[in-house]
């Protein structure tokens, strides 16, 4: 077998066995079938042609950087070792909870969300004067202890306890780490390219750490996969340590209050930032709208087959990876406002499109429709969220840059707080339509709110504070 695993006859199908052929093997005979059908309609043939071959190569350029190349690394590594604790956890949390696995999922992520909106500010608060390589190690160190301690968890509040010390290390490693990136590389261009491949990053672990879980889980049980998770973590740290790291400006001296709020008087200040702002919420509704309701949709709504859950978000992510790998030479001659601006107005039109899809009568012209408007959303996301942090990199200078992706990191995720609860519940109590509806109408508010505030005009950099105002 390519995987190497020998998997059993027919008649003695585990579970693991069917695990792996529901979650690998049918989602990738549907994608590739729907990918002959779309070929067929020249649809992927016509954006192949817009892609020239050397895309790829000219994205996977900054990897010549041997500091970045090394972080970029890591953070590879770290984000499979996440995707295999959150396969696991799923797992403990049905052998602990049984039935009621939902509801301890449930809680841990609106912990996670909890952690990420209120720990990011105050740790980057902290350890303002801390080397950041300290405090990447640190957070590493952190994440794999945890880890260690989570096989032996036997009751939900252990789970909510550790999940919290997890994702406050997570809170405290992402901003840092993203500080680092542009300081490695104070080129903007090679600083685009590495932000599409962070993109890539993250869209492709979504869509490999559960096949790699599932094939892992036909020869070992899910208590290992917390030893991908550990090795991950570990791995994560020992790169960061052998990285150098540019010489960290000096910060001066300000009172605890000024450096929290720091972040957010920087958002206030700039127009640029609070459209983003504004585009957050845009992200949020929309992404609320794949991620809570795409099962119910094929599903409940579609009536098709659970191998088409993972086939929708798979196409979702393509989306996502086709336009975070096509964007850095669009970047070199456009700015950013058209490009993110365009991505939030087309989001709120692909969640009309869904709730329309929605109430015709579920036929094969619906699904493909439906796989059409998953990948749009995919698309006009990466749109937005790609180039984010080159307006985070550019509205602050190096004493405030930590502050300032911290508020991003805890803000945007402060929008999920609001947008996946009212995903879930609208969904439940009113039907897919009306929950397409009223998350379009948030994100066609926050999307015009972000377009009236970002108007063309003076450069944004003579309204950035300056290092002297923050000090004072």
């Amino acid at each position: 077998m390519a995987l190497g695993l020998k998997i059993p006859a027919p008649g003695a199908r585990s579970w693991r066995t069917r695990l792996l052929t529901c979650v690998i093997w049918s989602p990738m005979h549907r994608i590739g079938r729907v990918a002959r059908e779309l070929r067929g309609k020249r649809i992927i043939t016509g954006f192949a042609r817009v892609q020239s071959p050397s895309l790829g190569s000219v994205v996977l350029s900054v990897l010549r950087n041997g500091s970045y190349a090394k972080l970029f690394s890591a953070q590879v590594i770290a984000l499979l070792g996440t995707g295999l604790l959150t396969v696991a956890l799923g797992l403990l949390a049905f052998d602990i909870a049984g039935g009621n696995a939902g509801i301890v999922l449930g809680t841990a992520l609106t912990i996670k969300m909890v952690a990420y909106v209120a720990v990011s500010p105050v740790v980057a608060a902290v350890t303002a004067h801390v080397p950041r390589k300290a405090v990447l190690i640190t957070a590493d160190l952190v994440r794999a202890a945890v880890a260690i301690g989570l096989p032996f968890v036997t009751d939900a509040w252990q789970i909510y306890i550790l999940i919290f010390l997890l994702q406050a290390a997570s809170a405290t490693f992402t901003p840092a780490f993203q500080v680092v990136i542009p300081e490695v590389l104070p080129d903007e261009r090679e600083y685009t390219r590495a932000l599409s491949l962070s993109r890539l990053a993250y869209d492709l672990e979504s869509l490999l750490s559960p096949m790699i879980a599932a094939a892992l889980l036909t020869v070992t049980t899910y208590n290992n996969l917390f030893v991908g998770t550990i090795i991950g973590f570990l791995a994560s740290t020992l790169l960061v340590s052998f990285t150098p790291f540019p010489k960290m400006a000096f910060v001066p001296p300000t009172r605890f209050i000024d450096r929290l709020t720091r972040g957010a008087r920087i958002f206030w200040l700039s127009r640029e930032l609070r459209a983003l702002l504004a585009m957050n919420l845009v992200v949020a509704a929309s992404t609320a709208m794949v991620i809570v309701n795409t099962v119910v949709l094929v599903q409940g709504v579609l009536a098709r087959p659970q191998v088409d859950v993972a086939v929708m978000l798979a196409v979702y992510g393509a989306g996502s990876m086709m336009v975070a790998l096509a964007l850095p030479p669009v970047l070199d001659k456009f700015a950013d406002r058209p490009v993110m601006i365009a991505g939030a107005l087309i989001l709120p039109v692909g969640l009309l499109a869904s709730g329309a899809l929605i109430n015709i009568q579920p036929s094969a012209a619906v699904w493909a429709g439906m796989l059409a408007v998953w990948a749009i959303l995919g698309m006009a996301i990466s749109m937005i969220l790609t180039p984010s942090a080159r307006l985070l990199r550019r509205n602050s200078v190096e004493v405030d840059r930590p502050a300032v992706f911290a508020a991003q990191f805890s803000l945007s995720h402060a929008c999920f707080i609001l947008t996946y609860p009212l995903a879930g519940a609208m969904g439940a109590a009113f039907g897919l339509p009306l929950t397409a509806l009223t998350l379009a109408a948030l994100g066609l508010v926050a999307a015009l709110l972000a377009w009236s505030t970002w108007r063309p005009g003076k450069p944004e950099n003579s309204q950035r504070p300056s290092e002297e105002s923050w000090s004072k």
